[in-house]
């Protein structure tokens, strides 16, 4: 199973931006064992979780049918770490897109504190090298997109709900009805 570094998105407005929050436990792993003895969230995940919320924020534009990958972290200030029992919030704004990728700027906040600010870059995979890579099964990313409420709280720019997009839905079809 992939990770996923974000619980739930807050807001998601289609090609403008998303909202999404996570909940820092010392319960995890990486929590526990970063810095022994101090009870840390990593950095790197705080950026990964910004990379999966803009990520997601990129990908909508396509219904998800583009490979999109994060390429570069163009700009990154790190104010201070995160520690268990931080709520974070994160917010991707779409910058730019295009043919071959997108930029975001993300914030994340621990309430009204800015932990962390940054600028993303995201290629789309789009040459003959990456015709047949499929980076996420499609009814398993839709179970896990459901999971997150991008559904319940995604809107497009009108206002008009984000429905799921046919491939998917298929997908989940063809696996309830195989075995």
């Amino acid at each position: 199973m992939r990770w996923f570094l974000i619980d739930r998105f807050t807001e998601f407005v289609s090609q403008q931006y998303a909202v999404a929050v996570r909940s820092i436990s010392l319960s995890e792993e990486a929590v526990d064992e970063y810095v022994p003895g101090i009870p840390t969230y990593p950095s790197s995940l705080i950026v990964e979780g910004m990379a999966q919320t803009g990520g997601i924020l990129c990908s909508q534009i396509s219904d998800f049918e583009q490979r999109m990958v994060l390429a570069k972290i163009m700009k990154l200030k790190l104010n201070a770490e995160a520690v268990p029992g931080d709520l974070l919030t994160l917010r991707a704004d779409l910058q730019t897109h295009t043919a071959d990728g997108a930029v975001i700027r993300g914030t994340v906040h621990r309430e009204d504190f800015v932990l962390a600010e940054m600028q993303l870059m995201f290629a789309i995979l789009n040459d003959e090298r990456f015709e047949n890579v499929q980076l996420f099964e499609p009814a398993g990313f839709c179970r896990m997109l459901r999971v997150l409420k991008l559904f319940n709280v995604g809107v497009y720019e009108d206002g008009t709900p984000i429905e799921i997009p046919e491939f998917m839905l298929e997908a989940e079809q063809a696996g309830l009805t195989v075995g």
